[in-house]
């Protein structure tokens, strides 16, 4: 969903909606989490619990996704499919969740990792998707350390409001110090003048 078209949150919609106060002070509004709002960037309002949430959500869902898969080899076992195709199968899982992992993890991190451009296709989503166990166990091992996606909204966060305040600095206070000596050469350029 693009940054047009994403609904805006309502403040008690998803862990308290906004940040009070950003609005009202004119800066940049944190944006939501998904399982978190804007919880995350206070750390309350549940932030310990939804943590733990989702942690032990994304865990079973991942135990849930492996007794499904065990029942999918029982059939290939069941089909007689031979060592072959079920090494290929095994194998293919494997790879498909830890590309799902790493490209998950890199979106919590920082920003698309270098396996974003093969899952902008329709080729690369399908893969991540045969690979679920790996989306949801980066899920689980985020959700230890913080909300999945914290660390890279923070820093955009700290970083918008960081140009907020230079911005706002920048208009406020005295001219003159604003712009240095290019205020003293004007006025000294004025005096010489009279």
């Amino acid at each position: 969903m693009s940054e047009q078209q994403r609904p805006t949150a309502d403040p008690g919609q998803n862990g308290g909606g906004r940040e009070s106060g950003g609005a009202e002070r004119g800066g940049p509004e944190p944006e939501p989490i998904r399982f978190f709002g804007t919880t995350w960037v206070r750390r309350d309002g549940g932030y310990g619990l939804r943590r733990t949430g989702v942690a032990v959500g994304s865990l079973a869902l991942a135990v849930a996704g492996a007794v499904v898969l065990r029942f999918a080899f029982q059939g290939l076992e069941t089909a007689s499919v031979g060592p072959f195709v079920s090494t290929l199968v095994v194998v293919g899982i494997a790879v498909c969740s830890a590309l799902a992992f790493r490209h998950t993890w890199a979106g919590f991190t920082g920003g698309p990792g270098p396996s974003a451009a093969r899952a902008a296709d329709s080729s690369g989503q399908g893969l991540l998707l045969i690979g679920f166990l790996g989306s949801l166990l980066a899920y689980f091992c985020r959700s230890l350390v913080e909300a999945p996606g914290e660390k890279r909204y923070r820093a955009e966060y700290e970083a918008a409001r960081e140009r907020h305040e230079r911005r706002r600095g920048s208009r406020t206070g005295n001219p003159a110090a604003r712009s240095g000596g290019q205020a003293a050469a004007r006025k000294s350029g004025a005096k010489k003048r009279r």
